[in-house]
This record gives structure tokens, sequence and C-alpha cells, in this order.
């Protein structure tokens, strides 16, 4: 089988979610399946690290894809030819993009419908394009994954001609590198990054969606109410619109506990996951939620909102509060800090709900979602 990919989100210097989702899938396919010949679509120059063995011919098409503009040169120009020159059986995007304008059989991954459920949380420069080409591009899939029931089931209302037959969830696993720590590293963990204290942690881009300025307020009135010795650790970039983030924090009458550590290496990011007295995801809306599952490897208890498909990653391994509360949230901040035996209750369930993440398995039933439809 002949199977190009678009893996423009494998750059070169640093990953983030749907980056690591495509190298965790892809990385496993062309190592268990030698027999198939991979071509993966870049939009940059790329690390070779990402050609996983001798089955992957890498391909740069111009332009870069970083614009709506260049988005539709890139997927209905750029991508046919190549799809073509290279004889592709099947075109797979794991990003929610394809090409409307070629005959390829192609299968798609939808990881979440933000922009068109709630598009005041995307970029306002992209929301035309995302409203217009979205739901055609789900309908012209042949298959279309989604990384949770919840995804799938918002597909299928925002959509409702889209045949259900061919949408399949496939679960997202966690990379080894998130292990659990031994008391002695996990104080060397709060000794680099938290000034030797206990911290409450958050990864990922730090944009409205994610709710950061009601964390930093309830962290806040926890601070003031408790005087709790717990600092608030949040690694990540700041995507766009920000200022609301930055004006809770310049507000927050305890900012010096409140430390913002930007993009973090992957070792960096496990050990923080691994050290933190819980990871804490308060976000209004996510499709999948992989750093609840970062926690349950690590071993750390989970914090996070009562919507969207957190509480379906998260079962019942996580204390789940209003994200738009900050009393809610504030208050479980204040259980998870002094109740020792929630914590330990929370990583049991954890160690247990953890087994339904797997990339070996995401892997493979990816592949023959793509032998489907060829």
């Amino acid at each position: 089988m002949r199977i190009a990919v678009n893996t423009r989100f494998l750059l070169p210097d640093k990953l983030e979610g749907l980056g690591w989702y495509t190298h965790a899938l892809l990385r496993r396919m062309v190592l268990n399946h030698p027999e198939d010949q991979f071509y993966f679509f870049f939009d940059r120059p790329f690390d070779p690290a990402y050609l996983y063995a001798k089955n992957v011919t890498p391909i740069v098409l111009f332009p870069p894809a970083r614009h709506p503009v260049l988005w539709y040169a890139w997927f209905e120009w750029a991508v046919p030819r190549a799809l073509r020159r290279c004889e592709a059986d099947v075109f797979f995007s794991p990003d929610c993009y394809l090409s409307l304008t070629t005959s390829v059989p192609t299968v798609m991954t939808v990881h979440d419908l933000i922009p068109l459920q709630h598009p005041e949380q995307v970029p306002w420069w992209s929301r035309d394009y995302y409203r217009y080409f979205i739901p055609r591009y789900i309908r012209r899939a042949d298959r279309v994954i989604t990384v949770s029931q919840y995804t799938r089931n918002a597909v299928l209302e925002a959509i409702p001609d889209v045949d259900p037959g061919k949408i399949a969830t496939v679960y997202n696993g966690c990379r080894s590198i998130f292990q659990s720590l031994s008391e002695s590293d996990r104080q060397q963990v709060c000794d680099a990054f938290s000034e030797g204290a206990p911290y409450f942690f958050y990864s990922g881009a730090i944009h409205p969606r994610k709710n950061i300025p009601r964390l930093i307020r309830a962290f806040d009135a926890l601070k003031k109410r408790t005087g709790a010795p717990v600092k608030l650790l949040l690694a990540g970039r700041f995507a766009w619109e920000t200022g609301a983030v930055k004006n809770a924090f310049q507000q927050a009458e305890f900012k010096q506990d409140i430390h913002f550590l930007g993009y973090v290496s992957e070792q960096d990011l496990a050990r923080l996951t691994a050290g933190a007295l819980a990871l804490v995801n308060v976000s209004l809306s996510e499709g999948f939620g992989l750093p609840l599952v970062e926690a349950m490897y690590c071993d750390t208890p989970v914090l996070c909102s009562n919507t969207s498909a957190l509480p379906e990653v998260a079962g019942d391994a996580a204390l789940q509060v209003d994200p738009h509360s900050e009393l809610e949230i504030s208050t479980a901040l204040e259980k998870l800090f002094a109740d020792a035996a929630l914590r330990a209750q929370l990583v049991t369930k954890g160690q247990a709900r953890r087994k339904l993440f797997d990339w070996d398995n995401a892997a493979e039933q990816v592949y023959q979602q793509m032998k489907l439809v060829v």
C-alpha cells in the first residue's frame, strides 16, 4: 500500500498537540508495516529524525501552510499534484484538513469541532475558513476518525447529513516518557521549578478556550483563604488573545506563586507532570484532553472540567468541576492540597483508567481504517 500523509505539524524545532499525535501514530505504522511505502508531505524543511525507516519518502510541498490562503493553496493545488506523482493508494490527514480536489481515498482525523461550536475561541482570521471548509472536509473524507465519542457526537450534530457509519472513534495514547517518579526525584523537580514547594500544574497552549484567567483567580482565592504553601506552574506558549490571562496575573495578590514556564522540552514536561501535586485542566472545551492521560501515567492526581470530552477521558479518575465557577475550582484545589487520601484514591483510579489509552492500539486501529478505503 502506498500511503501519503499530511505531516505539516511535524515541525523541526518543537512539537505540540497535533505534532505529537502525528509522530506517535506514524512512527508505529512505519515500523509495523515495512511492506508499505509512506510519503510524508511536509510544508517546510524537516527534521530527518521523522523519517522513521527506509520505507519513508519525504516530500516538501510549497507553500508553507500557516494561513487560510496558504492552506487552500497547499491542500487544493500542491497536495493533489503530489498524490498523483507518488501514485498514492490512500491519503491520511491527521489534522482535520484534506484536499477536496483529489480522487484519492482519504482518511482524516477530527480532534474537535471547536471552530464550529465556539468560533469566538479561535483566531478571528481563520473563522470563515473553518466555517466553510470543515463541513466540506468531513463530508468528503472516506473515513473519519474522532478521538472521543464526544467529538463523534459533535460531528453528527453539526453536520447531520454525514454518514455515521464512516466515523470511528480511536482514543489517543500516551508517550512512554510519562512515568511516575520517586519521592526524591519529585522533590528535585520541585527544587528546579517551584522553589522546592508543591505545585499545581497546567500544560498546553494558552488561549481563551483554556480558561486560564479563572484558574489564576481560583488559585489566588485559595492562597488568600488558606495561605497554603503551594504554587501554580503553567507550561505552554502564549498563543492568541492572551490579554485576559496577563490581566488576571497582574491583578493576582499572590502572583509571585504563579509561574509561566513557556514551551518546555518533552523531558521537562514529563517530569513536571510527574512531580505535580495535581494536574489541572479546567478548559472550557476539549475534543480529548491528552494532559489528563499523561498525568494518569505519571501517577499524578487530576482536576478537570466536567464539560466536553474531559469527563469521558477522566472517568472516575479525576475531581471534576464546573469550569465557569471560580469557587468550585478553588474549592477543588483546596481539597487536593489538603487531602492526601483523596490524591491517592485518584491515582489508583487513574492507574486503571489509563489502560484505555495506548498508542500501539491507536496506530493499528487508524491503519485498519486506511485499509478499509483502498
